[in-house]
């Protein structure tokens, strides 16, 4: 009875691990989302930030820890006043003090010691954050131009192969005496003019794939799938200013490590007028007479705080340093708040562009290009007019990939800025 419920049990499990196998071998690249993954597991500069946040976090627990305690050992008249020969055997000596000593600084100083460190922690967490959306924004930027490279490359074959068909048709024309050989020289022109448009979509595409790999931290040359859709835009209430300031103004990296910076700034300051109270050691001593303890003492330190000219420096600088990190967060905030509004103005108009390209100038190039194409074969106009219409279909498609990719540009600044996806 067990054999056929193991069974059973192993089975749905490889039916549960094929789609992750599926994925393994699965060349990246079709998706930005793909792309991602493979970033956050592989960048090299995103694991060091990681890292490096990791490390200071832990430094608050030792920040706010007490000092480690002293331990003296004194070895007293180790001649017994000339009757034996110098020794440090603590039962023949005159007497071995031992001193255990323990630094405890002013109250609340440890406490303001592990919160500055805590801060900075979370200062290096928000430039990790920010290294991430910055790599992400790289990401998400070369994915929309490789989209619009491999768009354009096959936009561009469409059109060869349209020229090789116009170039017969003129061929054609030419034999029966309706035409002029320019009409077919023209259209091979404009072939050799795509084969090399075609080589340079081509060049470039390889820069921006190169780019990626580097980015994922592959072999450059390794070969990336094609981009097979972009991401969808949110919808126009996920992209409202007042919405989105809000949102950049808690979760923005900058603004995340400029706001720990700011606080760690004014608990430094805070640190510093308390230095002006003494910190003190505290001390247990016994001390051996022969083979047994016969005395105790007690000890208490105090550092006196004299140096009034050197604290008030100290203090001056503290106030400066504040006033400097609150300058640097509104100067960050401007800076931020600034570039969302552009891009989202930048937005808006790509949107706007791609809507009336496809549905206004695409179609009314597509039915002036099919118009030309058959006054040509009537006779009717000739062949630099249908080569006009050619140009004018195809600008238009062009201009709307380039749209398309535009908006995928700014959405992609809007997330690093944000720290977070849409």
């Amino acid at each position: 009875m067990k054999l056929p419920s193991l069974l059973y049990r192993s089975l749905i499990l490889v039916a549960l691990a094929l789609p992750a196998l599926a994925e393994v071998g699965k060349t990246p690249g079709a998706s930005v989302d793909s792309l991602l993954e493979l970033a956050r597991q592989q960048n090299p500069e995103f694991a060091a930030t990681r890292y490096e946040a990791a490390a200071s976090a832990e430094k608050a627990v030792p920040a706010g820890a007490l000092p480690d305690p002293k331990f003296r050992t004194e070895f007293r008249d180790i001649t017994r006043m000339g009757e034996q020969n110098a020794t440090l055997s603590p039962s023949r000596v005159g007497s071995t003090r031992y001193l255990v000593m323990q630094d405890v600084p002013w109250f609340g100083k440890r406490d303001l010691k592990r919160e500055i460190a805590e801060l900075e922690a979370e200062g290096v967490k928000g430039r990790s954050q920010g290294t991430w959306a910055e790599l992400a924004a790289r990401i998400k930027t070369a994915f929309a131009q490789s989209y619009y490279l491999h768009r354009n490359e096959k936009l561009a074959r469409e059109i060869l192969e349209l020229m090789i068909r116009l170039e017969k048709s003129a061929q054609i024309r030419y034999a029966a005496g309706l035409g002029t050989q320019q009409d077919i020289i023209r259209a091979q022109v404009e072939q050799t003019n795509m084969k090399n448009e075609l080589l340079a979509l081509e060049n470039e595409r390889k820069q921006v794939e190169v780019r990626l790999n580097v980015l994922l931290a592959r072999p450059a040359t390794n070969r990336l799938a094609e981009p097979e859709r972009l991401r969808p835009i949110p919808p126009p209430v996920k992209l409202d200013y007042a919405t989105l300031e809000e949102r950049v103004r808690t979760r923005n990296p900058q603004l995340f490590t400029e706001t720990a910076r700011l606080k760690a700034a004014e608990k430094n300051r805070e640190l510093t007028y308390k230095n002006r109270y003494p910190d003190f050691t505290f001390g247990v001593s016994p001390i051996q007479y022969r083979n047994s303890v016969k005395e105790w003492e007690v000890m208490v330190e105090v550092n006196i705080p004299l140096q009034q000219g050197s604290r008030r420096a100290q203090e001056r600088e503290s106030e400066a340093t504040l006033e400097a990190a609150r300058s640097r967060l509104d100067a960050a905030a401007n800076q931020v708040l600034g570039e969302l509004s552009a891009n989202l103005a930048g937005l808006d108009a790509a949107q706007r562009t791609e809507k009336l390209l496809a549905t206004n100038l695409a179609p009314q190039a597509e039915l002036n290009f099919q118009a030309a194409l058959a006054g040509y074969q009537n006779g009717k106009i000739d062949f630099a007019t249908l080569l006009e219409a050619q140009r004018q279909i195809r600008q238009a498609r062009q201009n709307q990939i380039k749209a398309q990719a535009e908006a995928q540009l700014r959405l992609a600044e809007i997330e690093r800025l944000l720290g977070e996806e849409l």
